[in-house]
C-alpha cells in the first residue's frame, strides 16, 4: 500500500495548520461538527497532573475525530491531534475566561519559569480497530518581569484570547520572553520533532 499523500489535521488552530505546510505535510481540516462539545473534552479531572491532562485530553480528541472521520464517510487518511497546556508546577493555565482572567494568568507567569506541554497523538482508521501513536514535548519558558501595563496592554491587543496560557509566543508575548529551552515550535502547539516521529510510525513519509 502506497503511503497516504495527506493528513487529517483535527485542530482550530492556524499555527498549526501553518506550521504542517511548513513541513511540506498536506492537510486537510476534520473540525468539529456543531453538536460537538469539544470544550468539554478539556476539563481539568481532580489533582489531574498537567503531564496526564495533557495527554488524556490529546487521546480524547483523537478518537472523537477518528469517530468523525467514519461518521462523515470521508477518505481513510491519518488523523493528527495535538492539546498545549502552560504549568506553573502543577497549577494548569488553560485559556483564558475573559480579560481579567488573562491579566491574572500573565501577573502569574511574569518574571517566572514555566513549562508548556504539547502532546502530540496520530490516528488511523482501520476495520480491525483504529492504531494510534502519541508523544509529548516538554519546553521551559522564562518571562521577564512585567508591569501590570505591559499586561494590560498586551490583553487589549485580544492576542491572548483562546491560547493557554494566555500568550502567543509567536506574536507579542515573545518580546517578553528571556530565555526558552525546548522546542519552540512545541510552545506554539505543535513541536516538530515529535510530530515527525508519530507520523512517521503512521506512514507518512516527510523527507
Amino acid at each position: 500500500m502506497s503511503p497516504p499523500d495527506f493528513i487529517y489535521l483535527a485542530s482550530q488552530s492556524p499555527r498549526r495548520k501553518q506550521l504542517l505546510e511548513q513541513w511540506g505535510v498536506r492537510c486537510e481540516l476534520l473540525l468539529p461538527d456543531p453538536d460537538e462539545d469539544v470544550e468539554a473534552l478539556e476539563a481539568v479531572l481532580p489533582r489531574e497532573s498537567p503531564t496526564a491532562y495533557v495527554q488524556r485530553v490529546t487521546g480524547l480528541k483523537l478518537e472523537a475525530s477518528l469517530s468523525r472521520l467514519k461518521r462523515r464517510s470521508l477518505p481513510p487518511a491519518p488523523v493528527l491531534c495535538a492539546d498545549t497546556t502552560v504549568a506553573l508546577g502543577r497549577h494548569i493555565l488553560g485559556k483564558p475566561v475573559d480579560a481579567a482572567d488573562a491579566c491574572r494568568m500573565l501577573a502569574a507567569l511574569a518574571g517566572r519559569r514555566h513549562r508548556v506541554l504539547t502532546a502530540v497523538a496520530v490516528g488511523t482508521p482501520s476495520g480491525r480497530g483504529n492504531r494510534s501513536w502519541a508523544a509529548l514535548s516538554t519546553s521551559w519558558v522564562t518571562f521577564e518581569p512585567l508591569s501590570a501595563t505591559q499586561i494590560r496592554r498586551y490583553v487589549d491587543t485580544g492576542e491572548p484570547m483562546g491560547k493557554a496560557g494566555a500568550y502567543g509566543i509567536q506574536g507579542r508575548a515573545g518580546l517578553w520572553v528571556s530565555h526558552i529551552s525546548g522546542s519552540y515550535s512545541g510552545i506554539m502547539g505543535l513541536p516538530a520533532h515529535e510530530t515527525a516521529q508519530v507520523l512517521h510510525a503512521a506512514g507518512v513519509r516527510l523527507i
